[in-house]
């Protein structure tokens, strides 16, 4: 048994990408359960594909169905009375983890998020990944439109996941429980072990970071990290940089057409390092990237809502699976592969501008911003809250 948990044998593992994948998969899953839906999500927006999924979860209520929901406060902010009349008269619970009224139209709460994407249905079948149920992971959606992966998994690991989203959704949101390592079966549909983890501010707060560095140092051939927000600790960096050293074939796939400046330009700092050492870099220039996967050798592979910086390693509640599966892992790494080959930018270290001695040195900027946290920690305390909703005319977020 890992420290981390216990690793699942006898899964099956099908990799969905973007919300075209995704969404149709989601949502017939939802439309066919028979007990209980239990969803957290960092976005849930009243688009069209907002709209579906209230629609889904709202029928699946009426007949019968235990529906729990979370979303996030800051990435969730605020939702029509329609939308919540329509929700709670079905009967569905909806909670907002750490909600805040906007402060002269801004949303300041950015830190402590709950940024995990889990769906659980009657405790059979479990989603878990980078995308978020909102239009901008559609294709159609235009030039914005998000490049993301997740995964549908069945079989003995979902017993793991429900229990840890069960017990979420059954607290207060003063302690965040990590998964249950109990009896689960191990007959399954599948050939794939996988592993759950998740990252809270408790005793869980690396189990994410740690599993991906053993995997970079374990790698023999080849690694991909596809990663939106890449600005990870030094560990990691020295993993990777060890790692192309030793000649494993280290690519990184990071944004080129960024939905935040900053991260491109903070993942831009590392590039020189990395390499000087041999690690190849790709940027992906077609759209946003917010992909959240890596491939090492063809023995592992994860996929899930971390990203490789200080707000996923240090401050979010974060799930990821970890996969040991040669089908399942070719698979990932072929889209990879033409990802990479077709549709990104390898970086050039000629055309990587000249160190100027006022920039500030990579590992110096990592070291103020990895510290945040610490620094933060000497603050008056924060707990996130969670609250229920209902019809405003009933609740409101400040109760």
């Amino acid at each position: 048994m890992s420290r981390d948990g216990p690793w699942r044998a006898a899964n099956r593992v099908t990799l969905l990408e973007n919300g075209e994948a995704f969404f149709a998969r989601a949502f017939s899953t939802i439309a066919a359960a028979d007990h209980e839906v239990l969803l957290e999500t960092f976005i849930f927006f009243e688009d069209k594909v907002g709209m579906e999924l209230k629609r889904e979860l709202v029928n699946a209520a009426r007949r019968g169905v235990r529906v729990e929901v979370t979303v996030d406060g800051y990435g969730s902010p605020a939702f029509s009375p329609e939308f919540l009349e329509d929700m709670a008269e079905a009967g569905v619970t909806f909670r907002v983890f750490d909600p805040h009224r906007p402060l002269l139209g801004l949303r300041l709460h950015i830190f402590r998020r709950l940024h995990r994407k889990l769906l659980v249905v009657d405790g059979k079948r479990a989603f878990v990944g980078g995308i978020n149920f909102a239009a901008d992971h559609l294709g159609d959606f235009g030039p914005c439109s998000k490049q993301d992966y997740a995964v549908e998994l069945e079989g003995p690991i979902v017993a793991d996941i429900h229990d840890f989203v069960a017990s979420a959704m059954g607290n207060d949101g003063s302690h965040w429980s990590h998964p249950r390592s109990g009896e689960v079966g191990t007959d399954g549909p599948g050939d794939a072990e996988a592993l759950f983890l998740v990252r809270d501010n408790g005793s869980h707060s690396n189990d994410i970071e740690r599993r991906y560095r053993a995997a970079i140092r374990a790698a023999q051939r080849e690694i991909i990290i596809a990663n939106a927000y890449f600005f990870p600790g030094y560990g990691l960096l020295r993993d990777l940089r060890h790692a192309a050293r030793r000649g494993v074939r280290v690519s990184l796939i990071v944004q080129g057409e960024p939905d935040m400046p900053f991260a491109m330009l903070a993942a831009r700092t590392l590039y020189r390092h990395l390499i000087a050492d041999g690690v190849l870099i790709h940027e992906y220039c077609t759209r946003p990237f917010h992909g959240k996967v890596a491939v090492f050798d063809d023995e592992w592979a994860t996929i899930g809502s971390s990203n490789l910086d200080p707000l996923s390693l240090s401050l979010n509640l974060e799930a990821n699976v970890f996969i040991r599966d040669r089908a399942f892992n070719s698979e990932l790494r072929e889209r990879l592969q033409t990802l990479r080959d077709e549709h990104c930018q390898a970086i050039d270290p000629r055309s990587l501008p000249r160190r100027r001695m006022w920039h500030v040195p990579a590992p110096l900027l990592y070291h103020a911003l990895r510290r945040f946290p610490a620094w933060a920690g000497l603050l008056p305390a924060h707990t996130p809250r969670v609250v229920q909703l209902a019809p405003p005319a009933e609740d409101s977020l400040e109760q």
